[in-house]
């Protein structure tokens, strides 16, 4: 009798460990299958929370099919302790595996509201947006320019809220001093900004900032990505363009970068510098001419006189032989690319054709023919802009 007990005991002993072994492959593979969620929500950590909490939220939002097995699942992969507080992207369809690697891995929020300084050329704005889980495109809640508009209640809320990201966006062509007195009107940084980086020093890029990042700090990071573009397109340039170093390369990117906002040109403006360049000639370039009246520090918001173009600085390459001292603004890294590599054309000359671009032409007659074309345009729109204030 004992015999058949004790062998009734392993048999018993067998199929449990074989239905447990089958139990932990299954809830494996539940734990890596596709979830129930069918569109991508924002999931919002608080500090302090846990997964019990968090297993609850993502329940409710149908994006779990068991709450128990994602905390047992969090605890299994020893992740259970490892949550952080944010805002996330859980994508349709998300794993439980998936969504506790997203809410333990740390790093910036995906979703939920951000907070943008767009420091452009002209002026800087600041955009508050929230991104749309269900289309994962931003949506703008308010804008306004802070030189001149109030401070919207919406802004002060936004900037309030634990999970708000912020940014700061630099357009290409800003110049240094912009982007200081810029950085000077954020009221999420802190710090003091003993001098302004060299003109040209700074890479038009978007960086994220957290309140109380120091400004200093900002500016030694925009530098840091500036020099790693100018290495890349120095290595990369072509030998027979006559630029003598990296501070040459930056100059003319910056160039390049004044004179056309149109991405498929830069190529075709950097090689007309470069053939002026070879062939003796003045670069002859507006952009240089209104840098050595401003230097830099806000825009000059008219057109050049005359007398301006035959005053003797030395960024005014209507009188100078060669490139600037200087750069005149900061060029992005399309500029710095196209600055090494230009394209191979006969072209010495360029006017704006009044669709936002330029025409380009190999002899003066050319020149002039699309130059009388553009004075038409400028006609034509000066009296349209005159009878709109009538």
């Amino acid at each position: 009798m004992w015999r058949n007990i004790a062998s009734n005991a392993v048999t018993f002993l067998v199929v449990a460990l074989f239905m447990a072994g089958g139990i932990i492959v299954w809830g494996k593979s539940e734990y890596s299958a596709q979830g129930p969620l069918d569109q991508a929500i924002c999931l919002q950590v608080d500090r302090g929370s846990n997964m019990k909490r968090v297993s609850s939220d993502l329940e409710e939002q149908g994006a779990l099919r068991s709450g128990m097995m994602f905390r047992v699942g969090a605890d299994y992969a020893d992740k259970s302790t490892q949550l952080k507080a944010g805002s996330y992207l859980v994508d349709s369809g998300a794993s439980m595996e998936e969504i506790v690697d997203i809410v333990t891995r740390g790093g910036a929020s995906t979703c939920g509201t951000e907070v943008v300084y767009r420091i452009g050329v002209n002026r800087m704005s600041v955009q508050v947006r929230e991104l749309d889980p269900e289309t994962n495109r931003y949506v703008e809640q308010v804008q306004f320019n802070p030189a001149v508009d109030d401070t919207p209640d919406e802004y002060n809320e936004t900037k309030a809220k634990a999970d708000t990201r912020f940014r700061v966006a630099l357009a290409e062509g800003v110049t240094s001093w912009q982007v200081v007195e810029s950085l000077k009107s954020m009221d999420v940084l802190e710090g003091d900004v003993a001098d302004v980086p060299a003109e040209g020093a700074l890479g038009p890029d978007s960086y994220e900032v957290q309140q109380g990042d120091d400004r200093a700090g900002v500016l030694a990071r925009m530098e840091a990505t500036q020099q790693r573009w100018i290495d890349e397109a120095w290595e990369a340039r072509d030998a027979s363009v006559p630029i003598e170093s990296p501070e040459e390369l930056l100059i003319l990117a910056s160039l390049i970068e004044k004179e056309t906002g149109v991405a498929r040109e830069r190529g075709q403006v950097a090689s007309v510098f470069v053939n002026r360049l070879n062939r003796g000639m003045k670069l002859q370039t507006d952009p240089t001419v209104i840098y050595g009246i401003t230097k830099g520090e806000g825009i000059l918001g008219r057109g050049l006189r005359r007398s301006e173009l035959r005053a003797e600085t030395p960024w005014n390459t209507y009188v100078i032989d060669a490139l600037p001292p200087t750069p005149i603004a900061n060029p992005g890294r399309a500029s710095l690319l196209a600055a090494g590599n230009p394209e191979e054309t006969p072209f010495i000359f360029f006017v704006a054709d009044g669709t936002g671009g330029h025409a380009f032409a190999e002899t003066l007659d050319e020149h002039n023919a699309n130059v009388a074309k553009w004075r038409v345009i400028e006609a034509q729109r000066a009296a349209e802009r005159e009878a709109a204030g009538n």
